[in-house]
This record gives C-alpha cells, structure tokens and sequence, in this order.
C-alpha cells in the first residue's frame, strides 16, 4: 500500500513537473493573428496624401520583452498575409516558438489600402499610384509606431515581397540581421514592364473596362489578363512535361485547363486593384531611391547586412540573368538559386522539392554567424 502510494505521489509530481515546464514553453502560433494598423494624411511619394492609409498585417508567435525577435514577411502580388506559411511551423525555418512573425499586406490587394476599398476622391483609377518604397516606409511606421519594434531578425519576401527586402537592405541598410529574397529583383527592368503592359492591355481591351470607371467587372478583360499571366507563370518545361495535369481533375484536357485558369487567377480579383499592384511593380527599382540618383549598382553595393538571394533558375518574370547581374554589386550576397522547372512559383514553395530546398537553404542562413561573401553560393 506504502508503495503504491509512493509511485501515485511520484506519478502526479511529475505530472505537474511537466505542466509547469509546458507553460514555462513560448505557446506555439502558427495561425495568423488579423491586424490593421491605420496611418493619418499619409504623403505618397507621388505627393498625393491619402487621408488615411490603412495596413493589414497578420502574426504568428509571441513578441519577446526585449521585441528583438521579429521576422518581416512583406507580401507579394495580389496577397494575404497567409502567403508564407510554407516556412512556419514545426520543422520549416520559422519557428513560432522562438519567432515573432509579421507579414504584412501591400496597397492594392484588397485588404490593405486599395482603390477598390478607398472613398473618392480616391476611389477606383483615381487611387494613386503606389511604389514599394512607399509600401516599405507605411510598414516601418507600423513597426515603429505600432508594435514598437525597432529592429528585425530578418526580412524575407518571395516576388513583390522580394522587391521589399531589396528595398528594405536600402532604405534602412541596418533595421534587419539578415534578409532573405526568393523570385524578386531589385529592379524592373525593361522587358518586365513590357510583360506586365501586355497583360494590361489584355485587361484594358474589354469595352466595360472604361478606363476603370466600370460599374460591372469586366470579365472578359480579367480572364484575358489571366490567361496571359498563366502563360509567364511557369516554364516552358513545366509546361512540356505536362505538370500542369498534378493539380487538374482526371481527364482535363489543356484547354479545358487554359480556359478554367481565370476562376483561379484572378479570380474575383478588382480590376483597378490588379492594375495598381501592376504599377507598383513596374515602378519598382532600389536605384529610385533618395542618394543613388537612378543608380541601382550603386544602391545595390550600399546593402549592408548578409542578403540571401534566391531567384528561380526558369522564372520568367524575374529571370536568373537579371538576378546574376544584380548579385556583382552586392558585397555581402549569398546566391542560392533555386533548382526547379516551376518557374516564378518556385520562390514560394510550388512542389514538395522547391519547399524542402527552400527552408533548408533560409534556415542554414538565418542560423549562420558568419556573413556572407561576394558571388556565394549556397551548397
């Protein structure tokens, strides 16, 4: 009986013993938590003031005491903050356990400050143009102001949320440890403006369109700008080998899947929200920046902090020669491109493959004390 007590005193010892260690543990998040952080009379660098811009921005973890252990995850076209949850979690490179994750929406997705959301005088076309830089100085408002965080363990951005980080390195060369870009260059260049003008053009060719001043959606203009989106999307690889069948219902023929693609892409996406995202994108370039007059070799050269760069081997949006002239001027780059046939998509996880090379590569690199060297490459 002695002993039987004895092991039951044992058994509920270590029971709460475990209790009190689990609720000592940081509580894992790994589902976003819905923010929006509002900012009064904010100045475009256009000079138009929208009278309040707003920034919807999600959270994963638990901001430390010291607010010394926040991740940026800026988001890419068209986005949520739920576009980077193939990094978070158990066994990815984001722990939420040990990190505080903040991925923030840009202007024009619908959520965040959009011409489909805003009141006139600014309602519809008449929203103004934003860049990234202006998506980037909004977002350090909301750091600073907001949560009172003052500077990041990292910066990681995928496609538009790429053209962030290389934003970020530049505009605020020492607000982040380590920065991390996956399919994005620091510049748009000339053949990416025209990519994205003939998918305007497309969108733009639909009579009900009416310079954005429609009263209906102009689906036939969304699905021609879906379609020609498609075409840049993968790569001519991907689309030889026909993996286009993985994600189809049985059967599907390629043109049962060409003409379904626009239920997919865009969706019900707002037309004049699409085409102020595609602004911001063609706008985009790190040289525009205040100090390098147009230079964007010489404001890559002025990056500071360690800077993963992993561009996708067959993107067409942002294909590898750009990203293999950019990397020349960067002093502290690790290139790492990403060995994958899914073209842009590579960048956020499109396979199981590009997933597992994506956070062993993000994780060695954020774990790493030692910063990076001119023209590495990541093994």
């Amino acid at each position: 009986m002695l002993r039987a007590r004895s092991f039951l005193h044992c058994v509920l010892v270590a029971s709460l013993a475990a209790r009190s260690a689990t609720a000592q543990q940081p509580q894992r998040v790994d589902r976003a938590e819905h923010h929006e952080f509002t900012i009064d009379a904010f100045r475009t660098e256009s000079g138009v003031v929208l009278p309040k811009a707003v920034v919807i921005y999600g959270t994963y973890g638990h901001l430390n005491a010291a607010h010394d252990n926040a991740v940026l995850l800026p988001s890419h076209y068209m986005a949520t903050h739920h576009g980077y949850e193939w990094l978070i979690g158990p066994g990815l490179a984001l722990d939420t356990a040990k990190l505080f994750l903040v991925a923030t929406e840009l202007f024009g997705n619908a959520h965040s400050s959009s011409p489909s959301n805003t009141p006139e005088p600014f309602h519809g076309p008449r929203f103004p143009v934003t860049t990234i830089r202006d998506n980037v100085e909004a977002v350090h408002r909301l750091l600073t102001e907001d949560l009172k965080i003052t500077h990041l363990r990292a910066i990681i951005g995928f496609s538009m949320g790429a053209q962030q980080a290389f934003q970020w390195a530049v505009s605020y060369p020492t607000f982040a440890d380590r920065i991390v870009a996956t399919s994005g260059t620091a510049k748009t260049y000339g053949h990416g403006i025209v990519r994205l003008e003939g998918q305007l053009a497309a969108l733009s060719a639909d009579p009900v369109f009416n310079n954005g001043d429609y009263t209906t959606p102009p689906t036939k203009g969304l699905a021609a700008f879906g379609t020609v989106w498609a075409a840049w999307l993968y790569s001519q690889e991907w689309w030889r080998r026909e993996l286009w069948k993985a994600g189809a219902p049985p059967g599907t023929t390629l043109d049962q899947f060409i003409k379904a693609w626009p239920s997919r892409f865009p969706g019900n996406n707002d037309a004049n929200n699409l085409v102020l995202q595609v602004r911001t994108w063609e706008r985009h370039d790190v040289g525009g920046t205040p100090g390098f007059n147009g230079d964007v070799e010489k404001a890559l050269a002025s990056i500071k902090v360690p800077f993963l760069y992993m561009p996708s081997e067959t993107d067409l949006y942002f294909p590898l020669t750009d990203a293999q002239y950019e990397k020349q001027f960067m002093k502290t780059v690790v290139f790492a491109p990403i060995p994958s046939i899914w073209g842009h998509p590579a960048g956020a996880a499109a396979n199981p493959e590009d997933k597992a090379f994506l956070n062993t590569t993000i994780a060695k690199f954020l774990g790493s004390r030692t910063s990076g060297a001119r023209g590495t490459r990541a093994p």
